[in-house]
């Protein structure tokens, strides 16, 4: 067999490996909540997301509201896997099966998961 054979053949088995093929993503059930832009909700994503939010006093309150009026403006900044991704009003912040965090956006959300009765 010629060099040119060879490679002729391999490049053939080397096509059909490569060639695309369909995948289901696997079921998995995850924790996610709606950041709607209130500050309850802002309280209860940063709680979600393991941060500890302190509003028991004049002083942390005002913090808080001023932290939260600024991810009005700004957005909720979210650590991810990848870095620092910022989630918009109406945007999900999912839980990954690894205990990352990430936005995800509703229309998005809505073709990906639905909701389970447990």
């Amino acid at each position: 067999m010629t060099d040119n054979g060879y490679i002729s053949i391999l490049t053939q088995k080397e096509s059909k490996m490569h060639e695309s093929k369909q995948y289901r993503k696997k079921p998995v059930v995850i924790n996610a909540i709606l950041w709607d832009g209130s500050i309850q909700a802002t309280r209860k994503s940063l709680e979600f997301m393991g941060q500890n939010v302190v509003t028991n006093c004049d002083k942390a309150s005002e913090a808080f509201l001023d932290y939260h009026m600024g991810c009005l403006s700004d957005g909720l900044k979210i650590k991810t896997l990848e870095g620092d991704i910022t989630a918009s009003v109406g945007d999900y912040i999912i839980k990954g099966v690894q205990g990352e965090f990430y936005p995800c956006k509703p229309d998005i959300f809505g073709l990906t998961y639905e909701a389970v009765s447990i």
